[in-house]
């Protein structure tokens, strides 16, 4: 297969051969390095390529060049490939053209010139930059294929096990798809719908994402029983425990229920998480912890269900539902929260057949030209509606509170009041849902004038807040009324927390069992934000290393 592109662009020829002799240095054996004078010359070359059939990974493009700036050629280049990434080699003095060209033309990094050495200056960036291509980039597909119908509640569940958990797949809509049948008479799966093919041919007809995840070589039962330090979840918190653990030579398990990333997994967009200027999406964030944590030594372990958790002397054991029990020195709980159910009839029956929690980005594209809602005031709420309204005809937000200025982020509120296909319904609840095998439209009242009005949709996205996952854990784990797990000094003020053992007071975010820590959001008065929750996990291995030297 041909190698994908990099294009360097730059009038200079010296920079210019300065630049291909260092990405041929590093690259050459992945891709073809090409290097273009002008901005007319590269223009010329990406209409030759793409007609070619050739694809281009990275533009590396210098600002000030004369008849086409840098912008001004990404800006065009982007039309024929809007995966490739785009960087930008600047001076100083142009770092605010840089800074503007992050919102008006996508662009992932710029370079300050010079980028010597290029080991530190240069590398890194292009790795990253690459790395994230490759993550995203779609060459023939040879891959996964699920085949069902749109509003199957049981294959939109595939679709998102598979999109969370990093599985690349193809889609196919029996009935729209003209490959769909084709796929399953090959399969002999004509009548069995969800139907997923395996890359070798096999079909899994029917089935439950832990059988999808043991054929796709998904790791759901754990190489060891005993592990230093043992977290269940992987969220933002869990990761980040993972890694800070592995790092600092710790034996790490991590045990997630569902798919990486946690609820900040399903975010279509973080824009306020620190170094991320252009931002990121939360299942992006997820890949790159994961890679970090692995990295390290930290074995990760998917959809195995944590049941309960035990004390046994100086041991911590958690049990699973489909292993023995694992036991650890220490253990982080880092469950996080789910999206509760808005309380209205017949919500159940429909929830993924038109009715999603979160962002649900296996079903953006789906909504091209429809009408849909998003119930919910927060961060994730209107990340969600910006991307949806790139897709959809018209997003209609039902926020219960005054405004959406009380719970999102400002820099959110601004762009969805900019945007010219969403309405936000202040003081409105959804009163009753309308379809039979898929949403077709919901009921809303406003709750100042007590109007009523039936709004037509073809699907209802749903951020009504947070349940704390931690019905598992028992009487063992002090809790709030609420489920939220208390921690800290918390443990003793906290009138339904079982007596603290040691003498010594509890650390941060250590709970009511000594060694037992919880973090991110399903801890009692956490911030509910990425940042914190990382902050969270890494604080608490520092306090397992204290822990540990304390025994």
């Amino acid at each position: 297969m041909d190698r994908p592109i990099i294009l360097i662009v730059d009038d200079d020829p010296d920079v210019l051969q300065s630049l291909r002799r260092d990405m041929q240095q590093a690259y050459a054996r992945d891709y073809r390095v090409l290097a273009c004078p002008s901005g007319d010359d590269a223009l010329t070359t990406v209409r030759d390529r793409y007609a070619a059939g050739r694809s281009v990974a990275l533009f590396v493009v210098d600002q000030r060049m004369p008849g086409m700036t840098g912008v001004e050629f990404l800006d065009q280049a982007k039309g024929f490939y809007p995966e490739a990434k785009k960087a930008l080699l600047t001076a100083y003095a142009d770092t605010s053209v840089a800074i503007r060209a992050i919102n008006e033309i996508g662009l992932d990094h710029y370079l300050l010139k010079p980028w010597d050495p290029p080991e530190s200056e240069l590398y890194p960036v292009v790795n990253e930059l690459l790395a994230d291509w490759r993550a995203h980039h779609r060459p023939p597909f040879v891959g996964v294929k699920l085949i069902d119908h749109r509003y199957s509640a049981d294959g939109y569940r595939l679709r998102d096990f598979l999109s969370r958990n990093h599985v690349p797949y193809r889609w196919l809509d029996v009935e729209r798809d003209a490959e769909a049948p084709i796929t399953l008479a090959a399969a002999g799966a004509e009548d069995c719908l969800p139907t997923v093919v395996l890359p070798d041919g096999r079909a899994l007809m029917r089935p439950a994402p832990a059988a999808v995840a043991e054929a796709v070589g998904i790791p759901r039962t754990s190489r060891s029983t005993f592990y230093d330090m043992t977290v269940v979840g992987a969220g933002p918190a869990g990761l980040a425990a993972a890694v800070y653990g592995a790092s600092e030579g710790l034996r790490v398990g991590v045990f997630e229920a569902e798919a990486p990333g946690g609820q900040a997994g399903t975010s279509s967009r973080i824009e306020n998480y620190l170094g991320f200027p252009s931002g990121l999406s939360g299942a992006d964030l997820s890949r790159r912890a994961l890679d970090q944590a692995a990295r390290f030594g930290a074995e990760i372990v998917v959809t195995t269900e944590v049941t309960g958790i035990d004390s046994d002397g100086e041991y911590r054991v958690i049990r699973t539902a489909d292993g023995p029990p694992v036991s650890s020195h220490a253990a982080i709980l880092a469950t996080g929260v789910s999206y509760r159910r808005l309380d209205v009839p017949g919500f159940a029956a429909l929830e993924g057949r038109g009715i999603y929690y979160g962002a649900a980005l296996s079903e953006a594209l789906a909504c091209g030209g429809q009408d849909v809602a998003i119930v919910g005031a927060g961060n994730s709420a209107g990340q969600a509606a910006l991307l949806l309204a790139g897709h959809a005809r018209q997003v209609t937000i039902l926020c219960r509170g005054p405004s959406l200025a009380a719970s999102m982020s400002r820099y959110l509120v601004d762009r969805i009041e900019g945007s010219a296909n969403i309405d936000v319904r202040a003081r409105t609840v959804v009163t009753a849902l309308h379809g039979d095998d898929h949403v077709s439209g919901v009921d809303v009242e406003n709750r100042d004038t007590g109007g009523h009005e039936a709004l037509p949709l073809s699907a209802l996205f749903v951020f009504i807040g947070a349940a704390p996952r931690t019905a598992w854990t028992g009487d063992l784990i002090a809790k709030d009324d609420r489920g939220f797990i208390v921690t800290g000094t918390e443990v003793a003020a906290n009138g339904t927390a079982r007596a603290w053992p040691l003498d010594r007071p509890p650390f941060l975010t250590e709970t009511s069992l000594p060694g037992v820590f919880a973090v991110g959001d399903v801890r009692h008065g956490s911030v509910k934000r990425v940042a914190s929750a990382v902050g969270d996990g890494a604080i608490t291995v520092q306090f397992i290393h204290r822990y540990l030297e304390q025994r």
